[in-house]
């Protein structure tokens, strides 16, 4: 006797076949490098302005953790804008840092974004939901005469590029090394 497709997946609804999907994403992600997610990337992180900004200033970390450097990014913005929580998390600051207002968020696993000039009536504690308006761009930059938000991430004591979050690092390539090089790094036959 044969095998009837049950009346609930019938002709049109064949049975699952997870190894076999496994075989297709995996053939997706094989032929598309781009729909894999970065190794280095925290996957699910949004802007924090809308629509996306343009990088001003790119993320620069100094030789050494007290050495001279650029500690995050500045994305293109016009004063008013309105800033958004990247990810979910918890206000773990607001005030002013010198003579700039600061507002961080604490995301949890020892990760911290932290924004300025940024105006905000949130106070310390607050949970904030991603993509949810927490502030404003209000206040003295150092973007020169336009207007730029400065956005850094730590963990720990570690600044990270903000742009791994929102997957929008550009993989390395590696270039072919000319002749005239590679002859001239060999070592000698002294």
């Amino acid at each position: 006797m044969r095998n009837r497709p049950s009346p609930r997946r019938g002709w049109l609804h064949p049975p699952r076949r997870p190894a076999a999907r496994a075989g297709l994403l995996a053939l997706v992600l094989l032929l598309d490098p781009a729909a894999a997610p970065l190794a280095s990337a925290e996957p699910g992180w949004a802007w924090p302005l809308a629509p996306r900004p343009a990088v001003v200033g790119d993320w620069a970390p100094p030789a050494e953790r007290w050495g001279r450097g650029h500690r995050g990014v500045d994305l293109g913005a016009v004063a008013g804008a309105a800033v958004r929580a990247p990810e979910d998390g918890t206000v773990s600051f607001v005030g002013f840092v010198v003579d700039r207002p600061v507002l961080t968020i604490d995301h949890g696993g020892g990760l911290r974004s932290s924004f300025e000039p940024v105006e905000s009536a949130l106070v310390r504690g607050e949970r904030v939901r991603r993509g949810q308006v927490v502030g404003v761009l209000r206040g003295r930059d150092h973007c020169g005469p336009g207007a730029c938000l400065h956005w850094g991430v730590r963990r720990g004591d570690d600044y990270l590029n903000p742009l791994q979050f929102v997957g929008a690092l550009e993989p390395s390539v590696l270039l072919p090394v000319p002749e005239r090089l590679r002859t001239a790094a060999q070592p000698s036959s002294f």
